[in-house]
């Protein structure tokens, strides 16, 4: 008869789950800089090594958390401006969400001097979402970084520069504006 007892300790995705909720509230509450691996550790109620252990920096942390709250595009596929306009407004709601914003850019402040973070963000968080685009957009992959760069960039800068999301009327110009030039 095969054993039904698990191992001991919290299950995996649940451990992860608690990480990453713990990784946005601490982002949010202290800021990026300050949130460091030992406070999102105890934000989370676990030791530091567990952290260690399934990320190798906060950086690997951060990104995973990023690609777990971000999830799938909900995109439909029949037309690019429909297509086109659900992955804005998509973008514009999660990065709206408390300390994502402040996440991704900081995550994207560290990658700038650290080659194998950028390739973390690059092959983890920007490749699954570039080649979705790609694919249901039909655009060029060039185009669709483009269209990655103009809409995470400008709405990181509008929480950067603001602190408050970007509202829906510059949401709507901003995909009438890739609208056109996508065409």
């Amino acid at each position: 008869m095969a054993s039904t007892t698990r191992p001991p300790g919290r299950p995996r995705s649940s451990v992860d789950a608690e990480v990453f909720a713990a990784t946005l509230r601490t982002v949010h509450e202290l800021g990026y800089t300050r949130a460091t691996v030992d406070r999102i550790a105890a934000a989370a109620g676990i030791a530091k090594t567990t952290i260690y252990r399934r990320w190798p920096s906060k950086g690997a942390l951060v990104t995973a958390c990023l690609v777990d709250f971000f999830g799938p595009l909900p995109l439909v596929g029949h037309a690019l401006e429909e297509d086109l306009a659900a992955a804005v407004r998509f973008g514009a709601r999660r990065i709206a969400e408390p300390g994502v914003a402040a996440a991704f850019a900081g995550v994207f402040t560290d990658a700038i001097g650290d080659p194998g973070l950028r390739e973390v963000l690059s092959t983890q968080l920007q490749d699954p979402y570039r080649q979705v685009l790609t694919e249901t957009l039909g655009l060029s992959e060039q185009r669709v970084l483009f269209f990655i760069d103009v809409v995470i960039g400008t709405l990181l800068h509008r929480m950067g520069m603001t602190g408050e999301p970007m509202v829906e009327s510059d949401v709507d110009a901003l995909i009438q504006m890739l609208q056109r030039e996508l065409r």
